[in-house]
């Protein structure tokens, strides 16, 4: 398996503003702008540590994921979510040639925690002996910052300071998440109990 973020977030898209505003940065100063691109890369690094956690994409991105076989035909679980649309399933045989199914093939079916691509009949389309298919999705939890829910919202200022603070610690443990923003995004963890290959 094979998950490709296909776009990334733009720098506009990233609360700098309201970062400055959380560390209590001084304002007034012409060097006040030097910083924005250290404080972008840590809000970055904040969204795709707590993306990581949760199984969630906070804003909406395009991905890609490619399978050698499906885990289940009669369902495939998407390794993200939400899921908002899929926008093409491509199957490609073991000589590169590749074909895009009909979307009348398949489906989405929305979820939470775990969307799937599901078929219309019995069975997904069959994956070409020694070949692959491919799902380009869109998936995120809101279109812009100010569309996220608060909770995640203040869990990456959180961890972004948290980051900001001890940027010259070597000495923190593999995996640290302060313990606030462990509290603020443990409704969002994808529960790992499941009832089977094709849960």
């Amino acid at each position: 398996m094979m998950l490709i973020e296909e776009t990334t977030l733009p720098d506009a898209a990233l609360p700098v503003d309201r970062f400055k505003a959380h560390l209590r940065l001084g304002t007034g100063f012409d060097e006040l702008s030097l910083q924005d691109g250290i404080l972008s890369g840590f809000l970055r690094a904040a969204i795709a540590a707590i993306e990581a956690r949760t199984g969630k994409v906070l804003i909406v991105r395009d991905f890609s994921l490619t399978l050698s076989a499906w885990r289940n035909p009669e369902g495939q679980v998407l390794p993200v979510a939400p899921v908002n649309s899929v926008a093409q399933v491509t199957l490609e045989d073991a000589g590169g040639a590749r074909v895009v199914v009909n979307p009348d093939a398949y489906r989405l079916e929305r979820d939470s925690q775990r969307p799937r691509l599901r078929p219309r009949g019995a069975c997904l389309p069959a994956v070409p002996a020694g070949g692959s298919v491919s799902i380009g999705f869109s998936a995120g939890m809101a279109a812009d910052w100010g569309a996220l829910p608060a909770d995640l919202g203040q869990a990456v200022m959180l961890l972004a300071a948290h980051y900001y603070e001890y940027r010259d610690t070597t000495a923190l443990g593999e995996g640290c998440m302060p313990f606030g923003v462990s509290s603020l995004i443990q409704r969002y963890r994808v529960s790992r109990i499941t009832l089977g290959a094709g849960s």
